[in-house]
């Protein structure tokens, strides 16, 4: 936001110089970015935080200016000479939609001189960025950069039935605004309307039927205060982002609005020469209230440590338009200007005062705190999973639950519909993900750009589906993982690229820190996963987690050339499984004896099935069934696959003789045979 310093110092009296100026205000809570030095001006560039529209104008600035240079505002008396038609006589204004425009004010001017701008107005709208057009445009712009509300010029005798309605749109109905564009409108925008047709999206842009030209004579001022909500609604729907939408949007002085017509007619008859018919259309059906907030000086010192009086906050208050009383010992009621709409709690009143006194007197201190803190539910399994993910390599993202529905509907489960936004930031990404395994994708292929080969990465976040009883979507909490490339990339073992048995280890991991067992693995049949090199876990009959190579069908969508692995475990079903009793085990007292097996297995056999089926065979003595090889080649028989695995045996109370193990060894060699069609080596 540019501010002219000369014009600022016709409506307050500076004592302080551009520089000090901006520092001051800066310092107030008004940030100067810098000062651009323009002829005989000095121009301050804002950046102002969107609670503070009333800051987005010089009279808004002047306040603040006045606060900190200890003077006050310039009083300026209105010059209207008004002639004796009356403005209703000449046209009229009806409001259809009170909830979208509460008020709606205009003013008539009649034998207007449409043309260029005087010197002194095209460049004090040049110097803070602004195009002159006409005289009658550049003063509504002049008003709106000076009070922050919006005007419109209407040419009168071009409205039909010479009236205004405010309305929402009929169907089917278009407009040609001034940049020429023709647009559709929709039933939840709000026009303005002559007695046929819409001559002005409300609080955004006027329309060309009705533009003020060379032959215009008779001028419609139109001064509103529309609902900020439908001003961004139909602002983002349209793409139209202007000065006057800028302001509605954020919240305008609801207030303000015949105040802003009479300085457009004063000007207009100063530089334009016109008649000013006497009075005001004000429709207002709805009258904008403020309510009072109380203060407390204990309340002051316990937010921010400083120590001010209560005489000392009703003074700063009272000198930015505040209207204050103090109601008793340390306490004050105040009811905040309508131009401040940012007001309405006890914090808030805090924040003015403790600007003003100086923030640099705040002392650098942690508040003092009584409370105890707790974690949030789960938040501890949440810690644990990230620091054995971590431990094994990964690193942790953050990715946008908005997605592009082309991507997101390469794995979306079954024929579930997205949920979509209705009014989306960025048309390429227009609904909600209904997996988390797009973000992360994204995420290897922009590491994939960047010449990093060698990816592990996960996340925690949800997932979102269109609900069928409400409008909101339903969230899932899911842990998504993804690994590529080297196992180990900097290991000097060698580069061991990652295959379906490091991501299968990796959900172990995740599931063993959760402390959740009893779960089995089967192969899976999922529509973006390998279907040989993918397995799902379930756990008590409902499915936990699906994990596997990526399809090669959606491998080539993402231009991927080696292979991906990706998992997404059902994370916040997981929180809600009771883990496992941490039950104490006395270390052994006998060794243990290990024997191997190896063998050629069917390639429909799976692992899990095997080891499933050893520990069945009730032998007690079995501690443990593990793998540690397994190998596909040219030289094995087509449909079979080599497999190695090692069984534990250790005794209760005494130590294994040879033949009692070869006798348990040899069930388990059996039970390949038997049941497995396996064949022993």
């Amino acid at each position: 936001m540019k501010i002219s310093y000369n014009w600022l110092g016709e409506l307050v009296t500076l004592t302080l110089k551009p520089k000090e100026l901006a520092e001051r205000l800066t310092m107030a809570g008004l940030a100067v970015e810098g000062i651009e030095h323009i002829r005989d001006d000095h121009i301050l560039d804002f950046d102002l935080t969107s609670n503070r529209p009333d800051a987005l104008c010089h009279l808004g600035i002047a306040r603040e200016a006045a606060l900190v240079c200890g003077t006050s505002l310039t009083p300026r008396a209105m010059k209207l000479n008004e002639s004796s038609e009356s403005a209703e006589s000449a046209a009229a204004v009806e409001i259809l939609d009170s909830d979208l425009c509460p008020r709606y004010a205009a003013r008539i001017v009649r034998s207007v001189k449409v043309g260029p701008s005087p010197k002194w107005l095209a460049e004090r709208l040049e110097s803070i960025g602004q195009r002159p057009v006409n005289n009658i445009a550049d003063i509504t712009n002049y008003v709106m950069f000076e009070m922050n509300q919006p005007t419109h010029a209407f040419d009168l005798n071009l409205l039909h039935g010479k009236r205004i309605v405010v309305r929402r749109p009929r169907p089917g109905e278009q407009i040609t605004t001034l940049d020429g564009s023709t647009r559709e409108l929709t039933s939840e925008m709000l026009v303005i309307a002559d007695s046929d047709r819409p001559v002005a999206i409300a609080g955004v842009m006027g329309g060309a039927d009705t533009e003020i030209n060379d032959q215009t004579k008779d001028v419609l001022i139109e001064s509103a205060y529309f609902n900020p909500a439908s001003i961004r609604h139909t602002a983002r729907a349209l793409g139209m982002d202007t000065e006057a939408s800028y302001r509605f949007a954020r919240g305008a002085d609801p207030n303000a609005q015949v105040k802003a017509a009479d300085r457009v007619a004063e000007l207009i008859a100063e530089i334009a020469g016109c008649q000013v018919l006497s009075g005001v259309i004000d429709a207002h059906p709805v009258l904008v209230t403020r309510n009072r907030v109380t203060l407390r000086e204990l309340r002051i010192e316990r937010l921010t440590g400083l120590k001010v009086t209560i005489q000392q906050a009703a003074e700063i208050l009272r000198k930015l338009e505040f209207d204050v009383e103090l109601t008793e010992a340390g306490k004050l009621s105040a009811t905040a200007p309508s131009f401040r709409i940012d007001i309405s709690r006890e914090e808030d009143l805090v924040e003015e005062v403790a600007r003003h006194v100086g923030y640099d007197h705040v002392d650098v201190t942690i508040p003092e705190w009584g409370g105890a803190g707790s974690y949030l539910t789960g938040d501890k399994q949440r810690r644990n999973v990230r620091r054995a993910l971590i431990a094994l390599g990964f690193d942790e993202a953050y990715s946008f639950s908005f997605v592009s529905g082309e991507r997101d509907q390469l794995f979306r489960q079954g024929k579930r519909p997205p949920a979509t936004l209705s009014n989306p930031i960025d048309v390429n990404q227009s609904e909600m993900r209904s997996s988390i395994v797009t973000g992360l994708l994204d995420a290897v292929q922009n590491n994939f750009n960047q010449g990093t080969r060698d990816v592990k990465l996960f996340e925690i976040g949800r997932i979102f589906e269109p609900s069928e009883s409400d409008e909101r979507p339903v969230e899932r909490e899911v842990l998504g993982l993804v690994m590529t490339g080297s196992v180990l990339p900097d290991d000097w073992r060698g580069s061991k690229q990652v295959e379906l048995y490091d991501l299968k280890g990796a959900v172990e991991v995740a599931m063993s820190t959760l402390n959740i067992s009893g779960f089995t693995i089967k192969r899976a049949s999922v529509e973006y996963l390998h279907p040989g090199q993918s397995g799902v876990l379930n756990k008590d009959g409902d499915e936990i987690a699906r994990f596997g190579r990526l399809h090669p069908r959606v491998a080539s969508f993402y231009k991927f050339r080696q292979p991906v692995f990706i998992g997404e475990l059902e994370f916040g079903r997981l929180l809600q499984l009771p883990p496992d009793r941490v039950r104490y085990s006395a270390l052994a007292r006998f060794p243990a004896a290990s024997r191997d097996v190896s063998a050629l297995v069917p390639d429909d056999v799976m692992w899990g099935d095997i080891e499933a089926a050893v520990r069945d065979l009730g032998i007690p003595e079995i501690v443990s069934v593990r793998v540690f090889d397994t190998y596909k080649g040219k030289e094995m028989p087509e449909g079979f696959r080599s497999l190695a695995f090692r069984v534990t045996y250790r005794g209760k109370g005494r130590t294994l003789t040879d033949d009692e193990l070869t006798g348990m060894h040899e069930r388990v060699r059996m039970l390949l045979e038997n049941r497995f069609g396996a064949q022993l080596r």
